[in-house]
């Protein structure tokens, strides 16, 4: 299991924020929202869900801040407007 940590603005996966093998990166804004702008997975990692468990961690984040996503980045996007789970926290 990969874990998911947390640095300024971001989530990622791998020994530290500067090098991720995999991110996804968020810009706060004043009016309470996040702005979702980018998702990266390394080959390495990809096919087994990392981004969709990246985009989890950064809704679970933003309802716990009682904030709304802006999703700017095309994945977050697709995910976050195809389910109806997520309506409530998309901006």
């Amino acid at each position: 299991m990969n874990e998911i940590k947390k640095d300024k603005n971001k989530f990622y996966i791998g020994e530290n924020s500067a090098n991720p093998i995999a991110e996804i990166t968020f810009i706060p804004t004043d009016d309470n929202k996040l702005i979702v702008n980018h998702t990266y997975v390394s080959d390495s990692l990809r096919g087994q869900g990392i981004a969709m468990q990246l985009v989890e961690k950064v809704i679970e984040y933003a309802r716990a801040e009682n904030k709304k996503i802006v999703p700017a980045c095309s994945y977050v996007d697709k995910v976050m407007t195809n389910k109806d789970e997520y309506k409530d926290i998309l901006e």
